[in-house]
This record gives structure tokens, sequence and C-alpha cells, in this order.
């Protein structure tokens, strides 16, 4: 953008100066550039050279600066004392941009001319821009009778020829004009043809343009063509010199890339022969040390094969010592009864038969070892106990004395139905029943696929103390109510898995007042409200063992009916119950506080709030499997509240740290502790158990998939363990052949599980080698 200050000189850009101004004009002769040719602004919009309009307070001069402009060149005459100047009587002038001084009256154009000769115009603002905002019938006007035509004719001939008088030149060329008529007026008309410059014509006239009869002067086509033209003139010039250029640059990088390669290629080469040679070294190294780790193996294999072999021996040696003691004691106590037997036998026959000899007593004695029906009541039943209702009928096929023992009153307390479910008929049990009514106090129906008739035969047995319909899908509250009403003196009732409703809750407390054992386990027939009935008539307040497990129907308000209703609970047993939350032990134990066995396993939702609910309680018995919430802070509560626990199952209880086994290890009267799955847990851990009292009395432990555990673990233990039964240390993968002789000190041990350690992979592969 271009801006003049008021009395300032503005000079228009240097821009393009063409070639085609160089060319020799006619002496006082003066030419207009073409657009592609031009250097000044021009405004493509209104298309106008020089124009100057009042604006404001003060006149300025607005050049147009959207698009290089036309320049107006003109050409003075020089005098002859200028040498080299004039050429056959033109002159030849230098192109320089035209100069505009302004001030608020007029504006001053200074065409400048080789050897500081300068021309002068003066153009007034108000004669430049007097018809822009004139009538429309006034410039209508001066397009119909050719006005501007007229005066740039007349201008162009003055411009030229310079004449001396230049108003009778003025009157003769307006002579001219009139005889030859406006139509046929041309700009060059009043110059004469040895005078005429050879340019050529752009448009009709330009002093439409200065009275602002014609809206533009150039088109932006034309304005476009020529920025084109130069631009691409431009493009050719700086692409050669640029792809001169290139192509040197270019035969110097590739010679540069050529070197890096070549340096490249050799360094990868280094490289691949060095790795190469480093592999065969890692490999050679690899060998040796595998090597060396089976010389290893083998020394610890026969190590461990000579430490096993005493230990099987000494065990197999104190076993058989135990097993010498007891079958000695048990041929003494033989040998006293049938001593005692046969001089009962012999004095009776004496009495009665003296004259018997005595090599038939003999024959008598030997006979009497053959016949188990002379054997005390007790041991014969002791004896049929180890048999199944089946091998019971058999036996009573044998003979009439084989009969008669398996029709004692004893034998029939407790039958055992469900090991012939499927082969003894509904006839025969009900037979069975109707026939020892009296006698039976327990009865076991598990999994039998009954009818309910053979159910309501039960009803019969008056004494009947024990129950078990659990898995029997055609039991039913009908089935129940028949139990009930016939068995009022039942102490344990299993109904787990049937399909018992509200019903048969409403049965429990009004018949069964003495109902000690129950189990609901995996019944969801009934609901809240069923436990509620609990609480009817007498209750089932003398109730010690309660089973809930899989009935996840069960929210914190039926907790709230089994305590009210079953304040002696000691043992209770909730498995597979994933609805089990803190709030539901919480409800259960705000009445039930002699709780001692507290089974949970399948509980994910319990955590060390329900230890903290539970502290009310006497605790000896706590089994607590795959549960990721229950904490080492569980087991702070375990250490002040629970002194007299004595079995503890945390299996699978991911949360569990070394920090737990240090607070049980005051537990005086621990004597089983299973940790299975407990990964967290480490030497150190155990270590701190075992300085404890606890270590004393222990005598279950199992450690299975403790993978931080290592020889050091098993070295305490045989220090500080010595009633050690049974201990399990499946997949400890630290435990080595070392650990083996730390084991054969603990002498109580009577089973060990070393399976998935190195110790059984040694143990294998060794015997495999053998």
């Amino acid at each position: 953008m271009w801006r003049k200050e008021m009395g300032s000189e503005l000079r228009l850009p240097e821009t393009a100066q063409l070639k085609a101004y160089n060319r020799p004009l006619q002496p006082g002769a003066s030419r207009r550039l073409l657009p592609g040719e031009a250097g000044g602004a021009l405004d493509a919009r209104r298309g106008r050279l020089g124009r100057c309009a009042p604006r404001g307070d003060a006149g300025a001069l607005n050049p147009e600066p959207s698009f290089p402009s036309l320049l107006l060149w003109h050409e003075v005459s020089l005098p002859p004392s200028c040498p080299g100047q004039r050429e056959r009587g033109r002159c030849r002038v230098q192109p320089r941009p035209l100069v505009a001084r302004t001030t608020p009256a007029r504006t001053r154009l200074l065409v400048p001319a080789r050897g500081g000769y300068q021309r002068s115009f003066s153009v007034r603002p108000w004669a430049m821009a007097s018809l822009r905002n004139a009538n429309p019938r006034l410039k209508n006007y001066f397009k119909e009778n050719y006005i501007p035509q007229v005066c740039e004719a007349l201008l162009c001939g003055i411009l030229v020829t310079c004449p001396e008088d230049p108003l009778r030149y003025l009157e003769g060329m307006i002579m001219v004009i009139i005889k030859s008529g406006l139509q046929n007026l041309l700009w060059d008309m009043c110059i004469a043809p040895s005078m005429k410059p050879n340019i050529r014509r752009l448009s009709e006239t330009y002093l439409e343009q200065l009275f602002e009869l014609d809206d533009q002067l150039m088109t932006p086509e034309l304005m476009i063509k020529a920025c084109s033209f130069y631009t691409g003139h431009l493009v050719k010039t700086h692409f050669c010199t640029w792809r001169d250029i290139a192509r040197t640059n270019e035969n110097v990088a590739l010679a540069e890339k050529m070197n890096r390669a070549v340096t490249c290629y050799n360094f990868r080469l280094q490289k691949s022969v060095f790795h190469h040679w480093r592999s065969y070294m890692e490999d050679q190294k690899e060998k040796l040390k595998n090597t060396l780790l089976r010389i290893q193996q083998i020394i610890y294999c026969h190590k461990l094969s000579i430490i096993l072999t005493k230990w099987r021996n000494r065990a197999r040696l104190k076993s058989k010592k135990k097993e010498d003691e007891l079958i000695l004691k048990h041929e003494l106590q033989l040998k006293k009864w049938k001593n005692r037997l046969i001089l009962k036998r012999a004095t009776a026959e004496e009495s009665n038969f003296p004259e018997q000899s005595s090599s038939e007593g003999s024959l008598v004695d030997e006979t009497l070892k053959c016949d188990i029906s002379l054997l005390p009541e007790r041991a014969i039943l002791q004896i049929f106990f180890y048999l199944s209702l089946k091998d019971v009928i058999i036996c009573g096929q044998v003979n009439h004395a084989w009969m008669l023992m398996t029709q004692l009153n004893s034998l029939w307390n407790a039958i055992d139905f469900s090991t012939v479910k499927n082969v003894i008929p509904d006839k025969y049990i009900l037979s069975t029943l109707q026939r020892w009514r009296l006698n039976v106090l327990r009865l076991n129906f598990h999994g039998c696929l009954l009818r309910p008739k053979t159910f309501r035969s039960v009803s019969h047995c008056r004494n009947l103390q024990e129950l078990n319909v659990s898995d029997c899908p055609t039991f039913t509250d009908e089935s129940m109510r028949h139990i009930s009403e016939g068995c009022p003196g039942v102490l344990y009732l299993n109904l787990s898995n049937t399909t018992i409703t509200n019903r048969t809750m409403r049965l429990l407390p009004r018949h069964f007042h003495n109902l000690q054992n129950l189990s609901l386990a995996y019944c969801r027939g009934f609901t809240d409200k069923g436990l509620q009935y609990l609480n009817l008539g007498n209750g089932c307040h003398k109730l010690i063992y309660l089973d809930l497990s899989g009935c996840t129907q069960i929210s914190v308000q039926g907790f709230r009916y089994i305590a009210n209703s079953c304040t002696g609970i000691t043992h209770l047993t909730i498995n597979d119950m994933p609805t089990l939350t803190d709030n539901c032990v919480k409800a259960l134990v705000e009445k039930c506080s002699r709780i001692t066995s507290l089974v949970f396993t399948g509980a994910p939702h319990i955590s060390d709030r329900t230890f903290k609910a539970l502290s009310t309680c006497k605790l000896r018995k706590i089994r607590f499997e795959g549960n990721k919430r229950v904490t080492d802070a569980s087991f702070k509560y375990i250490d002040k509240n629970y002194p007299n626990l004595s079995h503890i199952y945390m299996a699978d209880c991911k949360g569990i740290t070394d920090s737990s086994l240090r607070s049980l290890s005051p537990l005086r009267q621990l004597t089983v502790l299973n940790l299975a799955n407990c990964v967290r847990i480490g030497d150190m851990g155990l270590r701190q158990f075992l300085d404890g009292p606890a270590s004393i009395r222990i005598r279950e432990l199992n450690l299975s998939n403790c993978v931080r555990l290592s020889d050091v673990s098993v070295m305490k233990l045989s220090e500080r363990c010595p009633n050690l039964n049974y201990l399990s240390l499946r997949n400890c993968d630290h435990l080595t052949a070392q650990g083996i002789g730390y084991i054969v000190n603990i002498f109580s041990l009577v089973s060990i599980d070393l399976s998935g350690t190195d110790i059984s992979n040694e143990v294998k592969k060794f015997k495999t080698v053998q």
C-alpha cells in the first residue's frame, strides 16, 4: 500500500522496467504503455492513473495499489550541447518512475528524463474528479457529443506537435474535426502523419476514464494475463539457474551418499560378523553351564536318594513296630477271651457230661474258632457295622445262625438306603421300615428317587432321631408334614437340595422341638418369611448347627429372623453364597454370640468387617476360601479376640501376607493351619509364626502353592514342629534337594506332599536314569 502525507513526495514503485522502454521515440512524442509493461500502481477496480480526489479536510493522491499500474513516460527535447544524447533526431529516454507532489489545491506530476530534465504537469483534484458525482444527464451529454474524444485528439496533437501558437492550432484542428465528422474522429487525427507514434491502441479513448465516463480502463483478464506472462518469464529464468545449480549439487550429494553407503556397509558387515561370533560364544557358555548343572543334579539326586532311603526304612521300621505292638496286644486280648470262654464251656460240660474225654474237648475248641456266632453281641455288631445294607442282606442268607446275627435289633438302628438306591425297590423299603420301625434311629435316603408313599412310611418310625433326605427330588412339603407328625423326636434333619417351601419351614418349630442340626443347603424354595416361621411356637431354640449354603434368596432381614429364633447356634456353614455380605453376618451375630465354628467358602464379598463383627463370639474354627477382601487386619482381630482358635482354613486368600502369620503366632491351641494358594506368604512370615507358641501343637500344615517359601522354611519346620503329622508343600518351586535333609528330621510326619517341586522332579529323573 502507498501512503502520502500532505505536501510530501510520493514515488511510484520501480517494478517492471521492460526492454520495450529502451526503444527510440520521435522527438517530442509520447506513448502509452501496455498493462504488462507497467510498473506503477493501478486500481483494478477503478482503472484510473494518478487520479486525485479530496478526502476529508485535505486533498490527497490516491494511487490504486491492487496491481502494477501504468507508468507515464514522456520524452523531452534535449539541448544540442548534451553529447551522446541525440540519435538521428531522436533521444533515448531512460524509463524512470513518475513522481507526484501533492498540495491541498493541486497535484503536480513530475516525469523524469535522462540528464536530470523533468517535465511537470499540474492537475487539479476538482477538475480530475468533476464528473465523478455529476448528474447522469450531464454524463450522457458528454458521451453523445463525443466531448472526451475531441479533447483527447486535441490534447494528443498539442503534446506531439508542440505548435508555437496553440490557439490557432486548436482552431484549425477543430475545423478539421468538424469537416470530417465526429463519427470518424480518431485520437491521432490532429497529429501529422510523419510524427505519429507506432504504438498499439488499447481503447477508444483515455479521456473517458479521466472524466469518469467509463468504469474501467484495464480489464481483469488483461491484468491477469500480464501478471501471468511476467511471472512465467521470471520462473523460467530462475528455474534454468536453479537447474544448473541443482545438477552440480546433485553430483556432490551422490558422491557423498556413496561414501556414506560404503561406510555403512562396512559397519554392518563388521556388526554381522561380531553378532555371529557372539552367538557362538553364548552357545558355548550355555552348553558348559548346562553340563555343570546336570552334574550338580546327578549329585543332588544321588544324595537325595540316599536320604529318602534311610528315611523310608526308618519310617517302615517304626510303623512295623507299632503294628507288631498292636497285633500282640490284640492277640493277648483274644487269647485271654478264648481261655475264659473255653474254661466256661468246659466247666459246664464237665458238670453235665463228666465222661467226656479230653480229645473231644480239643475238637470243640477247634470248632469254636470258626463260629463267629459265639462272639459277644457287641463284637458281632461291630463287624456288621462295616458292611453295607446289601452285604448284610447277603450275609443273612448264608445260614440260620448268620440270619439270627443279621436280625439283631441294634444292627437296624441305622439304615442307609443310599448305597442300594438303584437296587432295592420301594416295596422292600416299605417292608423293612414296617418291620424295624421301633428300632430305627437313623435313616439315610440321600439321592433316592422314591414315591411319596415310601416317604410317608417313615412316619411310623416313632423313635427316629436322624433323617437325611438330601438330593431327593420327590420329597415335598406333604411328605414333610407326615414325617413331622409321626417323628417328633428328630434331632438331625438334612433337607439339602430339595423342593421344600415356606410350608415346611412352618412345620419345623411346631413339631421338632428338640431339633439340633438343620441343613437347608441349596433349598431355594423358601424365602425370608419362611425363616420368620422358625420363631413360632416353641421355636428352634435348641438348634446348634445350621447350613445355609447356596441359599442366595436370603437377605439381611432373613438373617435377622434367624438370629431372633436360633440364638443357640454354635456351628454355622454358609458356602457358595455370593450374595452374603458383611451386613448379613453382622445381623446374625447380634444375638447369636455362641458361634464357635464358622465356614464361609465362596463368599467373595466378605471383608475385614466380618471379623470385627465376630469379635463377640468365641470362635474355635474358621474357614474362608476364595476371598480376596480378607487382609491382614482380620488376623489382628483373631489375635486379640480368639485365643482358643484351633482350626484355621484360609485357602486362596490373596490378601494375606507375612504380617498375618505374625499375628497367629500367639495362638497356643492352634492345631490345623491351611494357607494354600496364599501366594504372598514367604519365609519371613513363616519364621515369625514358628517362633511363637503356636508351632508346638500344630499337627496339620498346608502351604501348597506358596511359591515364596524356600529351604529356610523347611529347616525352621524341622526345628519348631515336633508334633507335625501332615505337611503339604505342593508347587513350592524354590524348595531344593537340600530341604529334604531337614524334612527327615520331623519324625512325627505321617504324610507329606512334595508334588510339583524340584525335589519330586529330581527323584523322578533319578529313578528314570536308574
